[in-house]
């Protein structure tokens, strides 16, 4: 029989007793879940052969099949189903030992307390949400790492953030909707726009680009729509705006947030209708064409301070794309600046062949106000003012002015990592590097009966790590039983949510954690 309920989550309680299962529907009845109760192990598994449940519950022993027997059939035919023994103290050895190989969760002592069965099922069912949530990183992390480019479309570079970057630009480039460009100046706002119109049907057509920045408030309107001759003072013929230059294929407006309040208005009308009004005329003129705009500004402080328009920032921010700042490429800056230095190293006439590792710290480490534009100044000066056959890390900071201090800093300080990178796996967990997701997921929580963990490795870890805001020289101090806390969660969420093994890990006794665990709930 079972409880409804308008939650999502399933739980089946087995026991060959009659009363039990009475005792548990009282217990179970108000709990937010689909709760199902049967009598025999083999009626479990056809249960569950319809539909797998999220958790399961079963008694130690009953006539037609053992418990553990029963949850470790579940824990081959449905890995990510949570399993939960209820047992006495005196089989709590052969308990231990399936949990230890990853057959049963955790357990219940019987005659069991209210409040401690329902804290069990809650911890179990939140253990079950973390490893299909991380079961979704995985599966993400694998697609991504499969497809990755180190070359896409005139950019340079693997990193996730940029992995992201041309994943949203294949997506969106077969389409007419506008597109919004965000990013810091230099980090490739231009080459993102072009890509867009190379990949689209309309890469025949004329791709028009305009810096709104650089040109002077009482021309913009011209350059955009053009002008008759006599229109106003200068204009001693008729000439072709960038709108109709770009009729068929795409007009892309950079920095359009420093186009004049009132100018925007006109701007907004004309995507809204694709008519254009040259300046002077009064003939109407319609024009084809795919809007893609662009901005380094906030685009919503940019709203709040009245420099940009809300309406039209809607109407061209159809789809968004975040350019990301070199600084979080992680070792993009390698690339790009390997792809640099051979081609200026050829035009230069000079034997450069790489950099030293030093250099590579610094590439990495330097923040890069200016981005990949800066990088490739950076590097065109250093290989003017040098000689082969490596770029030194004082070669680039004689580039970057940099004095002696802050790049002895830069090349020794451990280097973080960079927040496009990361995915975050949910429940207030903290991101994962790409590479940290793939070891986690892959190898620890990708067998459906993991092996005992002697060791646990939390260099990656940006909460347990002691260079991630819990050590010295940060300026925060947390209590010492919070630390204790987050590194036996981090454990238990390593080891899959095994317990014993998080406790081999920590080189505690299990019901030391289980223990804590309860105080906790």
């Amino acid at each position: 029989m079972s409880t409804g309920s308008t939650h999502s989550v399933r739980i089946l309680f087995v026991d060959d007793e009659p009363s039990i299962l009475n005792s548990l529907q009282r217990v179970v009845r108000n709990f937010h879940a689909e709760c199902s109760f049967v009598a025999q192990g083999r009626k479990a598994l056809e249960m569950m052969a319809e539909e797998p449940f999220d958790l399961i519950v079963s008694d130690m022993r009953m006539p037609d099949m053992d418990g553990l027997e029963l949850l470790s059939e579940v824990a081959e035919l449905y890995p990510e189903t949570v399993r939960i023994v209820l047992t006495g103290y005196s089989d709590e050895e052969s308990v231990l030992k399936a949990i230890n190989q990853g057959r049963v969760w955790g357990f219940v002592h019987k005659p069991w307390q209210q409040n401690d069965l329902l804290s069990t099922i809650q911890q179990a069912l939140t253990t079950q949400q973390l490893m299909a949530e991380r079961a979704l990183l995985r599966r993400t992390v694998a697609s991504y790492a499969k497809d990755r480019k180190d070359n896409f479309m005139g950019f340079k570079g693997n990193s996730m953030a940029m992995q992201l970057v041309y994943n949203t630009i294949e997506r969106c480039a077969g389409s007419d909707a506008s597109v919004f460009i965000t990013g810091p100046s230099g980090s490739g706002k231009e080459v993102a726009a072009l890509a867009l119109h190379q990949l689209s049907k309309r890469q025949a057509k004329a791709f028009v680009a305009l810096n709104c920045a650089a040109i002077p408030r009482d021309l913009i309107e011209s350059e955009i729509f053009g002008h008759i001759k006599g229109a106003f003072s200068g204009a001693i013929g008729n000439r072709i705006g960038a709108a109709s230059k770009a009729d068929g294929g795409t007009l892309f407006l950079d920095e359009v947030g420093e186009l004049d309040i009132d100018l925007q208005s006109k701007l907004l009308r004309f995507i809204q209708t694709g008519v254009i009004q040259k300046v002077g005329s009064d003939k109407l003129e319609t024009v084809d064409i795919r809007f893609i705009c662009a901005t380094n500004r906030n685009p919503l402080e940019a709203i709040a301070a009245k420099l940009l328009r809300e309406d039209l920032y809607y109407r061209l921010n159809v789809i968004a794309l975040a350019m990301p700042p070199l600084c979080e490429r992680g070792s993009d800056a390698i690339q790009l600046a390997q792809y640099f230095l051979d081609q200026f190293s050829d035009q230069e006439a000079k034997g450069f062949v790489g950099f030293s590792r030093n250099a590579e710290r610094l590439l990495v480490a330097y923040r890069w106000p200016g981005n990949v534009r800066q990088l490739q100044n950076c590097i065109h000066n250093a290989v003017i003012m040098s000689e082969g056959p490596l770029i030194t890390e004082v070669t680039l900071a004689a580039s970057l002015q940099l004095d002696s201090p802050t790049l002895a800093t830069l090349i020794t300080t451990p280097l973080e990592r960079p927040v496009s990178d990361s995915l975050s796996i949910g429940n207030g967990a903290p991101a994962l590097s790409l590479g940290h997701a793939i070891s986690v997921a892959s190898d620890r929580m990708g067998s459906t009966s993991p092996s005992p963990i002697t060791s646990l490795d939390f260099a990656e870890d940006p909460v347990s790590s002691p260079d991630n805001g819990l050590g010295p020289g940060h300026g925060t101090i947390y209590p010492l039983s919070e630390i204790e806390r987050i590194t036996i969660e981090r454990a238990i969420g390593l080891c899959n949510g095994n317990v014993v093994n998080a406790a081999n890990a920590l080189e505690v006794s299990p019901s030391t954690l289980y223990r804590k665990i309860k105080d906790w709930a």
